[in-house]
């Protein structure tokens, strides 16, 4: 017998936004079109969305049996896509960030054996249970955000054995939890303590055993090299590169983030999907990478969070044609935060990113970054239901009210993961 079919119309939607528009990544103007079906309705068959209208419209195809949800005159939009972060770590840095209060800089801190390093020695102590309990915990925190896909790297173990270990807590945090992730390997996030002074050793070990053996185990969808002249330079990072692509992985890269040192340049030359940072970009870069079709993807968290200034030039990349991505970077060290709420709030006044690109640059243009671009992202017929009911009328308020968790409830693939337990009038 055939099972019955799970249906669930969401109706009296104040704002439905359902970014609708061409099948690729938005660029220029296209940032502001988020396709918006005043009282809109959508019904959601087995996961998948069947139909988007008005609730008049939608309220007329309805059949017996539908499970009704009244979206009570908010807004509902496509849950995020976080497309870059660092979820799975022990401790935390609080001791640095106390420090930085004092005006000693994060290079400093990295410099005396604390950054990446210090999380690394907590997390090679820790065991696999141990960080996937955390992890869980930082998985409900993007959930109460709105956050339903979140690109996941590792590069906290920094040996074969502890990439390794980090890589399966990502997966089966995927297995076993909302929202999704999408895994990229970070072995060449920073070179560890037993290899100072032996960094050509490193990246040897990187090449030679850690990418074989993650590839060989399908742990991850992605590489990344955190690409900077102190840690790993051009040369070096298009060997790592070179490399992942030859073992299948797809391609993405820490780009001038603390040094104008021609990442730009080389993210464009493999074809890398996405570029990220690129706060010390310059416009020869941004050339280089619309010339590419290399998506950006721009973490003003992390310079609000290490109070750097200079955020990377949002402005001048969508005027350049670029398909522009804003994540949270979630970190322990440069960027404690799992909302991407608050990084629409700081787009919107420290890069003059207007309220309609900074959900594009969230959903739509993170999912294609992120290769899902076909099935999350917007809310169109024959993609997954993964959206959120915020409590507000009009979607500009989650970057307007900035600090406040709009999430009222948050669905993937038509089932409800959160719902916060105080509902608002």
């Amino acid at each position: 017998m055939e099972a019955e079919s799970r249906s669930l119309a969401v109706l009296n939607c104040g704002e439905l936004l359902t970014l609708a528009g061409p099948a690729r990544p938005r660029v220029r103007d296209e940032l502001k079109e988020l396709s918006i079906i005043k009282d809109g309705a959508m019904l959601v068959r087995d996961g998948v969305i069947e139909r988007v209208g008005t609730t008049e419209e939608v309220r007329s195809e309805l059949g017996p049996g539908n499970k009704i949800l009244d979206g009570a005159g908010r807004v509902v939009l496509p849950g995020f896509v976080d497309a870059h972060t660092h979820p799975v770590f022990a401790g935390t840095r609080v001791d640095e960030f106390e420090l930085r209060t004092t005006g000693t800089t994060y290079e400093q801190i990295a410099e005396r054996g604390g950054g990446i390093r210090s999380t690394v020695r907590k997390t090679r102590a820790a065991s696999e249970q141990e960080l996937f309990d955390g992890a869980q915990r930082y998985s409900s925190w993007f959930l109460r955000t709105g956050t339903t896909t979140i690109e996941a790297k590792s590069g906290y173990g920094l040996s074969v054995e502890d990439e390794l270990k980090v890589l399966r807590v990502i997966r089966r945090l995927g297995e076993v939890h909302s929202p999704a992730y999408v895994p990229t390997f970070l072995g060449a996030h920073e070179i560890p303590d037993e290899y100072r002074g032996k960094a050509s050793e490193y990246v040897n070990l990187v090449i030679n055993e850690m990418l074989p053996a993650v590839a060989k185990l399908g742990l991850a969808e992605y590489c990344d090299v955190f690409c900077e002249p102190k840690v790993f330079d051009v040369a070096t990072s298009r060997r790592i590169l070179q490399a992942a692509r030859a073992l299948g992985l797809k391609l993405r890269l820490h780009a001038d983030q603390l040094s104008r040192s021609g990442a730009a340049e080389l993210a464009a030359e493999m074809n890398a999907v996405t570029a990220d940072h690129l706060e010390r970009i310059d416009n020869s870069g941004i050339e280089v990478l619309a010339a590419a079709r290399v998506q950006p993807v721009l973490l003003p968290a992390s310079v609000y969070t290490l109070g750097t200034g200079g955020f990377a030039p949002a402005r001048k990349m969508i005027d350049a044609g670029l398909a522009v991505v804003l994540a949270t970077d979630f970190n322990p060290g440069s960027s404690p935060t799992p909302s991407l709420p608050f990084v629409l709030s700081i787009a919107c006044t420290h890069m003059r990113m207007t309220p309609a690109e900074t959900l594009t640059a969230t959903t739509v243009n993170a999912a294609y970054s992120l290769g899902r671009g076909n099935c999350i992202g917007s809310l169109e017929p024959g993609k997954r239901a993964d959206f959120v009911i915020h409590d507000c009328r009009d979607y500009r308020e989650i970057s307007y009210f900035s600090g406040i968790e709009s999430a009222e409830a948050v669905f993937v693939g038509g089932e409800v993961v959160f719902r916060r337990s105080q509902t608002s009038a």
